[in-house]
């Protein structure tokens, strides 16, 4: 949502780049991409026939990839703008359970549009992608969960280091992972210079890894060294390796059956 070429060069904002970068981390291996598009002037954009270029592609070179697309409330706030996407049926779209305030600008996602979107989602046969930044957020998907027929297990992603949201220390990733239902997948996230610690006892503890260039631009705490996205993920297999934890497939995922809802 925020980088551009004049913060760091190697961001991809065209869906060529996107496909390219999505492709060669796929050669690495991922399980999920998570993806936001990008107009021609590198502003974010919810318009349908881009997304359209950008999973057509990703589709073509990574076959058994789960795509999952944003729906972000930060940039756009009517619900027909948010859902457009939605219609592309991906396999995922983000759905970010509350409204939050990032460092400089907020995020307004009420309970009706929480709803609406993913009353949408379920129609079109998308699986939501519940984005949680506080308990609170946790609290309110487990609401959705009793109140709506999702099929399970749900896929988490719990993102850690945002200013009014939680923070990487032990006592509240630990809380939040007890808070998440039994048998769903969880991944964490890490902002900035929280990015490497989050991901590192994500690794450690056998639990989803959300990593890239829209959390975190620097390789390094000092931020004397520019990531990319390869970079990034290459240190995540790094981890795995010296943890001895394997790669999630996502045929692996038993409810993302790609083939029939691809359809």
């Amino acid at each position: 949502m925020i980088p551009t070429k004049s913060m760091i060069d190697s961001v991809p904002l065209s869906p060529t780049e996107i496909i390219e970068q999505t492709h060669e981390a796929y050669e690495v291996g991922i399980t999920i991409v998570h993806l936001h598009a990008r107009d021609e002037f590198e502003k974010p954009t919810y318009k349908s026939d881009v997304y359209a270029k950008i999973i057509e592609g990703v589709r073509e070179y990574c076959p058994d990839l789960i795509v999952c697309c944003s729906t972000s409330g930060r940039d756009f706030s009517m619900f027909e703008q948010r859902s457009e996407v939605i219609e592309l049926r991906p396999d995922m779209c983000s759905l970010t359970l509350s409204s939050l305030n990032f460092h400089q600008v907020a995020s307004v996602n009420s309970p009706k549009m929480i709803e609406r979107l993913l009353d949408k989602m379920l129609v079109y046969g998308v699986h939501p992608e519940f984005e949680c930044f506080d308990l609170g957020m946790i609290n309110f998907g487990k609401y959705l969960l009793k109140k709506k027929e999702i099929q399970r297990p749900a896929y988490w992603n719990l993102i850690f280091g945002n200013i009014a949201g939680f923070q990487p220390t032990f006592n509240q990733m630990g809380t939040a992972i007890s808070e998440i239902p039994e048998g769903d997948f969880i991944g964490l996230g890490g902002i900035g210079k929280y990015q490497l610690k989050t991901n590192a006892l994500a690794v450690a503890y056998g639990l989803g890894v959300r990593v890239g260039l829209e959390d975190n631009i620097w390789f390094d705490t000092k931020k004397t060294k520019k990531a990319t996205n390869l970079a990034l993920l290459k240190r995540i297999h790094s981890l795995m390796k010296e943890n001895e934890k394997q790669l999630l497939n996502s045929s692996d995922l038993g409810l993302y059956n790609l083939g029939d809802e691809r359809k």
